[in-house]
């Protein structure tokens, strides 16, 4: 048994998963996370669930883009529509062989494949957004994962654990107290109307009446570190400029700036890979914000072209084009929910109904962070 690994396990099942007996848990991951996923099919079992695991081989999504034709296209697995259907819990363990496996795929295949999951992705949001699927997105470091931050893998190793705590003695008690430093914050936001992020390049307005800030304290992210929510779709206005570049499905585009009017993106420029994001912007849904959020993880506190880390490091906000969040109220659509990041340790500014509430990257009104 490997204990960073069953650390690990337990912090996934029993903080993040909250597997009681007779849950059932679908684990989604490809064979090279086979060490985590042991040990989360051990805490699992331990708990009381019952656990199903799926397994990805090498190139499998891109296999099956070159020779599936007609009816294997619409084929769903039989487990993964029961899964998202009734089981009661969800785990996808992030575990690529190739970052850039998927990255010149058939797009016609894509968009019939994307029209037959259409009906379980909606269900899954919908699952999920009321937590009647208890739904968490982790990281196994790999190579690939490694190579794409720019670091080693024994140093990637440490990153990932050390963002998710785990070199805690208490994992569990150190995202419980994260919990607590940010409901101050999402306190705050939600007693208010009109925010602002103003900073270098950045100068955007929303309105979050009727909507919820989101305390992200791990449960459906690990790690997580973050306070989100879907602004009012037609109340978006002015510019944003994105300072670390933007990943997606394997691209990159590099100093994005977007200008909306009344919640719609109007025009946008990139340094590069402008033409991917002329592709996304064609596609429906996506030129309205599904997300807006602050990072407040300042143990992550570098740039690894892995969202899942990079939307939580301390002193930032992003904003996600598409799909928006159901449980914070947002009522966008699409196939889409792209996040980008700006960084807000250079003077960058948050008010609140006018108020500053934010200066370079630190609340001004909270004493407890940063915990995570």
């Amino acid at each position: 048994m490997n204990p960073i690994l069953n650390k690990y396990a337990k912090l996934l099942v029993n903080y993040c998963l909250e597997i009681k007996p007779g849950d059932r848990l679908y684990v989604k991951t490809t064979t090279l996370a086979e060490p985590l996923a042991r040990e989360v099919y051990r805490e699992g079992l331990k708990a009381g669930g019952s656990v199903l695991v799926d397994f990805d081989f090498r190139e499998k999504h891109s296999i099956f883009n070159k020779e599936a034709e007609g009816d294997q296209i619409e084929f769903i697995s039989p487990q993964y529509k029961m899964a998202m259907e009734e089981f009661e819990a969800y785990l996808v363990i992030r575990a690529p062989y190739n970052l850039f496996e998927d990255q010149n795929l058939d797009q016609e295949k894509l968009k019939l494949r994307k029209k037959v999951t259409a009906p379980l992705n909606q269900l899954y949001f919908q699952r999920t957004a009321t937590r009647d699927l208890k739904r968490n997105l982790c990281q196994f470091p790999t190579m690939a994962a490694a190579q794409n931050a720019e670091m080693s893998l024994e140093a990637y190793e440490n990153f990932v654990f050390g963002a998710c705590n785990l070199f805690d003695d208490d994992p569990v008690q150190r995202w419980i107290d994260v919990r607590h430093s940010q409901q101050e914050i999402v306190d705050l936001l939600n007693s208010r109307e009109k925010i602002r992020y103003y900073g270098e390049g950045i100068d955007i307005q929303f309105e979050t009446a009727g909507r919820t800030w989101i305390n992200s304290d791990g449960q459906t992210n690990m790690p997580s570190g973050e306070v989100y929510t879907s602004p009012v779709e037609n109340s978006v206005n002015g510019v944003i400029n994105f300072s670390y570049p933007a990943v997606y499905m394997g691209h990159e585009v590099e100093d994005v700036t977007l200008w909306v009017k009344d919640g719609e993106v109007e025009k946008w420029e990139a340094k590069r890979g402008k033409e991917f994001l002329d592709h996304i912007f064609s596609i429906d849904g996506t030129r309205r914000f599904g997300e807006a959020a602050i990072g407040t993880n300042y143990n992550i506190n570098r740039f690894t072209k892995n969202i899942l880390f990079d939307e939580k490091i301390g002193g930032t906000v992003h904003m996600a084009i598409g799909q928006s969040y159901i449980q914070a109220g947002g009522k966008n659509q699409s196939s889409i929910h792209w996040d980008m990041i700006a960084n807000m340790k250079n003077g960058g500014e948050i008010y609140a109904d006018d108020e500053k509430i934010y200066e370079s990257g630190r609340f001004l009104f909270s004493d407890s962070l940063p915990l995570s």
